[in-house]
């Protein structure tokens, strides 16, 4: 049995959870989200849990056990109460900046950088136009806009300069030593 798949999971006051043929709507004050979970899997909604069973334990079958498990608890906390990423830019004129849902990023490039979110995800700028902080109740689309922000300029390893995930250690290199010594 799948450790991850046979916990229960919890539904908070506030969040509802809808399950139709093979789809789960989970609606809660921040918002809806739902999921098409594959054959085989069942859900089961009783006293405000819900449970993850599977039919048998074939190797497809138990994969995707643990992954609707999570996915569904991933639903259940996005909707009450969300998910966020922080960035933070570190070099010399890299700022941010908000123009409406989206922002401007200048990133020592020789233009500035107009990133647009999508609908579902929301951008904050603060700490003097150094840190940005990306919100949302889809897990997976939060971190991949994070991760799609932070490609535009990733950290290098001599100076340590770039966009970089908040209390991530970055691995630096020790640069050319000038006029060393035979």
């Amino acid at each position: 049995m799948s450790r991850i798949g046979k916990q229960p999971i919890n539904i908070p006051d506030g969040v509802s959870v809808e399950i139709k043929g093979r789809v789960v709507t989970v609606k809660g004050p921040k918002g809806i989200l739902s999921f098409p979970y594959q054959k085989g899997i069942t859900v089961k909604q009783q006293d405000g849990i819900l449970e993850v069973t599977r039919a048998s334990d074939e190797k497809r079958q138990r994969a995707f056990h643990g992954l609707t498990r999570a996915m569904l608890a991933n639903m259940v906390q996005g909707v009450s109460d969300g998910f966020s990423k922080v960035l933070d830019l570190v070099g010399i004129g890299y700022t941010a900046e908000k123009k409406g849902s989206n922002i401007l990023l200048n990133l020592g490039y020789s233009l500035p950088i107009y990133f647009q979110a999508p609908p579902d995800i929301e951008l904050e700028v603060t700490n003097k136009n150094t840190t940005i902080i990306v919100k949302g109740i889809d897990k997976q689309l939060v971190g991949q806009v994070a991760a799609k922000i932070r490609s535009l300029r990733k950290p290098e390893p001599y100076k340590g300069k770039g966009i970089r995930y908040h209390n991530e250690l970055i691995m630096r290199k020790a640069g050319k030593t000038v006029g060393a010594k035979a």
